[in-house]
């Protein structure tokens, strides 16, 4: 962690922010954690931190600035607000201007917006990855179980339309069976995605006893890499194994797995596989 004294981590929710607070307090690094309320998972409460409405976003900078944080990371998932209802504090009103005109241009254009936000603040935003190197995705099989020939194929296939789809701004996540595109992620998220496809006729998509189709997530091509990586976890796995899929796979350096022996483990445990692909690998010929 060279390049900062202490980091403050912008925690919104899931367990992403968890894992790292527990890893930053393991390892003896100073940090503080800016707690987004009703959103950010109360086992952060037991770190040092403080707890701020979304829109206090000078209160939120200040108080991390106080705490001696000269680099930040923003990370954990932050539902869209309804602005008419958002209480904000003066500094959020003079970030606005630039929020709103992101905001019409799709997530990631957003998530750019807040992070130059917190760069003319003053701090220096890097990655979670950069935090805790750990929780990047590797490349290779990752458990037990190997995909064969024919998933490899729908791992290639699902990785190109996730990279189309999301030069549009769209999302991160597709899941492809036997060459069929089956669904792409969009602004529900991974997992109300991976109940969608549960919900599809068994003639083309897998079961629990005839497991077929793989979950992809890779990174956007137009991807700020220090804010939303691809993500997965247990949660993942088990929503992927109730959808019918043979495997997960995500791309390799491009993706964060949180608590990646319990991923494995719970993979196993259902059968699937999981994989880290290459960029090279997904986008040949």
């Amino acid at each position: 962690m060279a390049g900062w004294s202490k980091l403050g981590v912008m925690a919104g929710g899931g367990e992403l922010p968890v894992v790292l607070a527990e890893h930053l307090a393991a390892s003896g690094r100073p940090y503080f954690i800016a707690r987004v309320e009703g959103m950010a998972d109360p086992a952060l409460d037991a770190h040092p931190g403080e707890t701020f409405g979304l829109g206090l976003m000078g209160a939120r900078i200040d108080a991390v600035r106080a705490a001696g944080c000269d680099a930040i990371t923003i990370i954990g998932q932050v539902s869209r607000p309804d602005l008419s209802t958002l209480k904000l504090d003066e500094a959020a009103y003079q970030m606005m201007p630039a929020i709103l005109a992101a905001m019409s241009q799709g997530d990631d254009a957003l998530l750019r917006a807040v992070l130059s936000e917190h760069e003319k603040a003053g701090f220096r935003v890097v990655g979670v990855d950069e935090a805790m190197s750990d929780l990047l995705a590797p490349a290779g099989v990752w458990g037990d179980v190997q995909p064969t020939a024919k998933q490899l194929n729908d791992v290639k296939k699902a990785a190109r339309v996730a990279a189309a789809v999301g030069s549009f701004d769209i999302g991160q996540g597709v899941i492809v069976c036997d060459g069929l595109v089956l669904t792409v992620e969009a602004q529900e998220g991974t997992d109300a995605m991976l109940k969608r496809a549960a919900e599809l006729p068994l003639t083309i998509r897998g079961s629990e006893t005839a497991r077929r189709g793989v979950l992809v997530k890779r990174p956007k091509p137009i991807q700020e890499r220090r804010i939303d990586l691809p993500t997965i976890g247990v949660r993942t796995i088990e929503g992927a194994a109730r959808a019918g899929l043979a495997g997960v796979a995500v791309e390799a350096n491009g993706a964060l797995a949180v608590r990646r022996a319990e991923i494995i483990a719970a993979a196993d445990r259902a059968g699937l596989f999981v994989y880290g692909f290459t960029p090279e690998e997904a986008d040949a010929p």
